[in-house]
């Protein structure tokens, strides 16, 4: 694989550090074996990346993600989903149903770098392109219905990047449903105090109280759910039960609108 440890962006270290380690547990919760290979070939130490909380928060939101995209595939099993921002994630082999068109999109220097893990598969296709930028999505197939999966990818950018993005899909696609991860207004102001994005160069955008403030942005969508990490958290160790508690309105949020 090659693949250096300056190829991939720091915030994508975040989610693969905590994927691959989970993988090597055993009694792992999600299985990820395409991160650990990732991370094994690195050969560096990544494990300032996967601290507890960040470690549960994403293991929480790998199953909340996986566990909603089955439920709408149950609903529309012919439907196009689309991984916007995708990283070097890897939902479609979570829930392909093999029926699903799936393409995994992000900007071409991280897509040229996810070529060098990952190919393209039967029904499964990378494909350059922007959230902020709708040009790519011609080249997106009819269909009867679209998903749109943004897992780590909104908390990112400001409110007018959100209103630009929200305004692209719904231009762009007559009808679907977006899985959006949001944040809140406390987790904007203290990117520097994150436990594992302190150690990167990134920082937290526009944060909200509640995923209604999206239908603001873009009144063509409804918020069909709007469920917190800590619901997956608080399953699995005494902290995540007391951080639910203690927490309850300052994790992430997996947040589904329909338009």
């Amino acid at each position: 694989m090659d693949l250096k440890f300056g190829d991939i962006q720091e915030t994508a270290l975040i989610p693969l550090a905590i994927k691959a380690s989970e993988t090597s547990r055993p009694n792992a919760r999600i299985r990820d074996l395409k991160a650990k290979e990732i991370i094994d070939s690195l050969g560096v130490d990544v494990s300032k990346y996967d601290p507890f909380m960040s470690h549960e928060g994403v293991v929480a939101r790998t199953i909340m993600y996986r566990d909603q995209l089955k439920a709408l595939l149950r609903q529309y099993p012919d439907a196009v989903c689309i991984n916007l921002g995708c990283g070097f994630d890897d939902k479609f082999s979570q829930v392909d149903n093999g029926k699903l068109q799936w393409f995994d999109v992000d900007l071409a220097d991280q897509i040229a770098v996810r070529r060098k893990v990952y190919q393209d598969r039967d029904r499964c296709v990378m494909l350059e392109g922007d959230a902020l930028n709708g040009e790519w999505t011609k080249k997106i197939p009819k269909s009867d219905m679209y998903i749109i999966v943004m897992e780590g990818v909104l908390e990112y950018f400001s409110k007018e990047q959100v209103r630009t993005c929200l305004n692209m899909l719904c231009d762009s696609f007559p009808h679907g449903f977006l899985l959006a991860e949001l944040h809140c207004p406390f987790m904007e102001k203290n990117s520097k105090h994150h436990d594992a994005v302190k150690y990167t160069k990134a920082s937290f955008g526009w944060g909200t109280k509640s995923g209604k403030e999206y239908l603001e942005l873009e009144p063509r969508m409804t918020l069909v759910s709007e469920r917190s990490y800590n619901e997956e958290m608080k399953k699995y160790s005494i902290r995540g039960k007391l951080f639910a508690i203690i927490g309850k309105n300052i994790n992430n949020r997996l947040a589904v609108y329909k338009w």
